[in-house]
């Protein structure tokens, strides 16, 4: 299964150098939840586009990440891995995200087809989002519009190889 996992650079680090992230995870993928609630807008919703919608939800939860990662460069990071299917269960919790799932297994260098990286023009926008992300949780109309500011970035693709010199240009 295909799931997308919310990194920062501190966490990317770690892949590149130990080749794996111990489990457990909490990642997004495409579930019957998000797929249900994404049709009922769009019947026409495709696999790509739900894919696309749980990858944003990752780089949102990679914002609540770098609240608590002080040492992470300001970007958004998104893992996209293939794990297998008996190691993803869904979150059935109303008060999380639709499509969060949990990976019990680790997530090692050679499941991870691609990162997705906020370039450098996202950091200010970034910055100003991690400081605000909770509220922005909790309702407040304003906050929303800051982070709004920095999901409007859209995040680059790195092949795994394009890794390590990614981070070393951070």
């Amino acid at each position: 299964m295909r799931v997308y996992l919310p990194a920062t650079t501190t966490v990317l680090r770690t892949l590149v150098d130990e080749g794996r992230l111990p489990g457990p995870h909490t990642a997004f993928a495409v579930t019957p939840q998000l797929r249900e609630f994404y049709e009922r807008s769009d019947p026409r919703a495709d696999l790509e586009e739900l894919e696309y919608a749980a990858l944003l939800a990752a780089a949102r939860a990679s914002l609540r990440m770098l609240d608590v990662d002080p040492l992470a460069v300001r970007r958004r990071v998104v893992l996209a891995a293939d794990v297998p299917d008996g190691e993803v269960a869904p979150m059935d919790d109303p008060h999380v995200e639709r499509g969060a799932v949990r990976v019990s297994a680790d997530v090692r260098m050679q499941d991870v087809a691609s990162a997705h990286i906020d370039d450098g023009d996202a950091e200010d926008d970034v910055r100003a989002a991690v400081n605000v992300v909770l509220e922005a949780d909790l309702g407040s109309e304003d906050a929303q519009f800051v982070v709004d500011q920095a999901e409007g970035h859209e995040l680059a693709w790195y092949a795994t190889q394009e890794l390590g010199p990614a981070l070393e240009l951070l």
